[in-house]
């Protein structure tokens, strides 16, 4: 079985695949200050809950796969790899690693690892021309050309960001539940600041989305725009752009990257 490992900066989402189907999946708090150890304890746990794995870590894991945007997490990753699980084969998503994506942009290295991932994946699963939406930390719009090119994208300030700047900095708001209101027009502060996120979010992703499309393709209809992330079902259903809605789309890039990789290694 395959352990996927997508550690971005607020949640780490980790799959199981047994072949091209993920069969379990896990999402944690990412955090920086912990090391190696913790990090092995705390997978031995989750992992040791599922039938088809044994108690001891590694027991069944036969390759490994991971995308981080947060470097000290990339490293004590690396160094979990190395000592509890030192004979099974690893792929980490950094420079020098086979894609199959060609990177056009101005350097390469700054865009994140799980933003090429995505791409793989989309590449993959539906062609090109098409655009990931990742509702994360950063509301990421990924760009892929019909010869499955990462083109570029555009990063914009995440959900639950725009929901704790509006607690902190006004006077009279608080930190509210991410849910959608019962109307646009709210009738108390909380629905009023629901609708705000809900639907403005909505609007920006239509309004990015079909910017996009035009500078992508010569015909917008063409393009594919797939969502994912923790937070993509909060505009699904009021976006007009979204044509698809893959919430495991990292973890299945990560498998097509270790697939493409483990075999040179």
């Amino acid at each position: 079985m395959l352990l996927t490992i997508d550690a971005g900066n607020t949640q780490t989402v980790l799959g199981l695949f047994d072949g091209e189907e993920i069969v379990e999946h896990w999402r944690i708090s990412t955090d920086p200050r912990r090391t190696a150890d913790e990090l092995a304890v705390l997978l031995n746990g989750l992992m040791g809950m599922h039938p088809l794995l044994g108690e001891d870590l590694g027991d069944g894991i036969e390759g490994i796969a991971i995308c981080s945007t947060v470097p000290s997490v990339l490293h004590e990753l690396r160094e979990v790899t190395r000592r509890y699980y030192g004979d099974v084969p690893a792929v980490l998503v950094e420079p020098g690693i086979k894609t199959g994506v060609p990177i056009l942009v101005d350097n390469p290295k700054e865009v994140g690892a799980d933003r090429i991932v995505n791409s793989v994946a989309a590449v993959e699963l539906y062609g090109g021309p098409a655009i990931v939406v990742d509702f994360g930390t950063a509301t990421t719009f990924d760009a892929v050309s019909a010869r499955g090119e990462y083109a570029g994208g555009v990063i914009a300030p995440g959900i639950e960001i725009s929901v704790e700047a509006l607690g902190v900095k006004g006077a009279q708001l608080r930190k509210i539940e991410l849910a959608r209101p019962r109307a646009v027009i709210g009738k108390n502060t909380v629905e009023a600041m629901q609708a705000g996120i809900v639907y403005g979010f909505a609007g920006q992703v239509d309004g990015v989305v079909e910017r996009m499309k035009r500078e992508l393709a010569d015909d917008p209809d063409d393009v594919t725009v797939i969502a994912t992330g923790g937070l993509a079902p909060m505009v699904l259903g009021e976006s007009s752009a979204i044509d698809e809605h893959e919430p495991w789309l990292t973890l299945i890039g990560l498998r097509l990257v270790y697939e493409r990789n483990v075999s040179r290694m």
